[in-house]
C-alpha cells in the first residue's frame, strides 16, 4: 500500500472508544484502534489525534442539564484527556512512542500544547494525542481537530464516524439518503450535513484542507484512508 499522505490528523470521537458499551471507555476498542494505529505508523506516516469525550461528559447534552454552558464545555475537557490518556497507554504498549498535549495545564498527565514542540514530536515519528479540545469553552473537539491539523500542517482530517461517509439524510431514519463519494465545504454548509460544526468546516474551506469522512468501526479503514481510497467513505474538498 502506497501512503497518500505523510503528515495526517485523526479526528476520533469519544463515542468510538465506546464500543457497544452504553457510558464509558472500552478498553478493547481502545486496543484495537492502537492496532489499526500502528500500521499507519509502520508505513512512516506522521500522526496526530484528537479525541472527543462524548463518551463521558459533553457541554451541550442531556448530562449537562442546565449546567452554565462554560463550566460543562471544561468538563467536556477533562473527559477528553481521559480518553487520551487511555488511548496513549494502549498505544504505548505496542511500543510506540506517544505524548498526550493537552490546550488546559494538567502537567501530571500531560504536556501543555506548544505548537513548534509538537511538531517536532511528530518529525520525531511520536505520536501526539491533543487532548482538551482548543482550552475554550463555546468550541468543539471539530474545531479544535480543523485548527491543530492547520497548526501542524497536517495534509488531511481524518474524520473516523460511525458510518461510511456523508449522506444527504441521516442513512439510520432515512433509507432513501445517498452517500456522497465527494462534496465541497459549500455543499456541506448549505446542505447543513452534521459532519462537523460550520466553524470547523469553514476553517478547513478556508486553508483548503481536504476532510475524509469515514467508518471507523470497520477493519483496516483507518489504512485505506491514508492510502487515499475513497470507496470506503466520503471527501470534502474546494
Amino acid at each position: 500500500m502506497t501512503p497518500a499522505y505523510k503528515r495526517i490528523l485523526l479526528k476520533l470521537s469519544g463515542e468510538a472508544l465506546m464500543g457497544t458499551q452504553s457510558y464509558g471507555i472500552d478498553t478493547k476498542v481502545a486496543d484495537a484502534v492502537a492496532a489499526e494505529l500502528k500500521t499507519v505508523y509502520d508505513l512512516g506516516i506522521e500522526i496526530a489525534i484528537v479525541v472527543g469525550g462524548g463518551n463521558i461528559f459533553r457541554g451541550v447534552s442531556e448530562s449537562a442539564g442546565n449546567m452554565d454552558r462554560a463550566a460543562a464545555d471544561y468538563i467536556g475537557m477533562l473527559a477528553t484527556v481521559m480518553n487520551a490518556v487511555v488511548l496513549q497507554d494502549a498505544l504505548e504498549r505496542l511500543k510506540i512512542n506517544t505524548r498526550v498535549m493537552s490546550a488546559i495545564d494538567i502537567p501530571q498527565l500531560a504536556e501543555p500544547f506548544i505548537r513548534r514542540r509538537a511538531v517536532r514530536h511528530l518529525e520525531k515519528q511520536r505520536i501526539v494525542i491533543f487532548a482538551a479540545g482548543t482550552g475554550n469553552p463555546y468550541f468543539t473537539t471539530d474545531s479544535a481537530a480543523s485548527l491543530r491539523a492547520l497548526e501542524i500542517q497536517a495534509e488531511v482530517i481524518l474524520k473516523g464516524t460511525k458510518v461510511d461517509g456523508i449522506y444527504s439524510a441521516d442513512p439510520v431514519k432515512d433509507p432513501t439518503a445517498t452517500k456522497f463519494d465527494k462534496i465541497t465545504y459549500q455543499e456541506v454548509l448549505e446542505k447543513q450535513l452534521k459532519v462537523m460544526d460550520a466553524s470547523a468546516i469553514s476553517l478547513c474551506m478556508d486553508n483548503n484542507l481536504p476532510i475524509m469522512v469515514f467508518n471507523m468501526r470497520k477493519s483496516e479503514n483507518i489504512i485505506k484512508a491514508v492510502c487515499g481510497d475513497l470507496s470506503i467513505g466520503t471527501l470534502v474538498t474546494n
